[in-house]
């Protein structure tokens, strides 16, 4: 049976987000060395950031609140308030950057819409992504949009059902193989990964480089032929 929907992440698939994150995490950095010791500041707040996932979920809040957190335990509550009040600045910027689209992505959304649904499947804060969506202009090319808090098997399961029809006429396209690639193949969809050059850490995970039901292209403009190949397979 072909494919008949593709579901797309969104934060670094469709547009630019973990530069920002990496410009903060700097700022972060260069905030806290005059009153820290510590030489792994970033992988502190990164560990810190993961801790608070539960708390917080994925999104520029939690990763605000996690420097916070981080800045008071590496200078052991010595920090000053004027350092705090930077960092809450800092958080506030990441709420209003400019949205920047990646290369193809206006292209291979115009010319997959003709053919299939398209649907988007985005996690973290909710206010912040209806913020980014409607700053990119790429809305009216989904038939249903998505915010979830995390991406697990169940939750793709529950979308698929929902909004296509069925998982194995599916195909979920992303660039976190730990969100968007093995969880949506667990759930029955056909996954195809396509590699930013900033990840998470938090976010690796091995290639499924055996799964028929799996590809990797280098940017959305091999998408169109890639799904024929999927669809040829399978």
């Amino acid at each position: 049976m072909p494919i008949t929907t593709i579901a797309f992440d969104a934060d670094d698939t469709l547009w630019q987000n973990e530069q920002f994150i990496r410009l903060t995490e700097q700022r972060f950095a260069d905030l806290l060395r005059p009153y820290a010791d510590a030489t792994d500041l970033n992988e502190r707040l990164s560990a810190a950031s993961v801790r608070n996932l539960a708390f917080y979920g994925y999104g520029m809040k939690g990763f605000t609140l996690s420097m916070i957190e981080t800045a008071l335990e590496v200078t052991e509550h010595r920090v000053p308030g004027t350092v705090i009040a930077e960092l809450l600045a800092a958080g506030r910027e990441l709420l209003s950057y400019p949205i920047e689209t990646l290369p193809y992505v206006d292209q291979a959304l115009t010319q997959l819409q003709q053919s299939h649904r398209l649907i988007l499947i985005t996690k973290g804060d909710v206010i912040d992504q209806e913020r980014k969506l409607a700053a990119s202009g790429l809305a009216e090319y989904f038939a249903a949009i998505e915010i979830v808090p995390d991406k697990t098997a169940a939750v793709y399961a529950r979308i698929f059902a929902r909004h296509t029809d069925g998982a194995e006429r599916t195909v979920m396209v992303g660039n976190s193989l730990r969100s968007d690639i093995l969880p949506a193949l667990e759930a029955g969809s056909f996954a195809v990964y396509v590699p930013h050059e900033m990840n998470w850490s938090h976010e690796h995970a091995d290639e499924p480089v055996n799964n028929p039901r799996y590809a990797r292209i280098t940017h959305l403009g091999e998408l169109a032929e890639t799904l024929a190949q999927l669809d040829a397979q399978g």
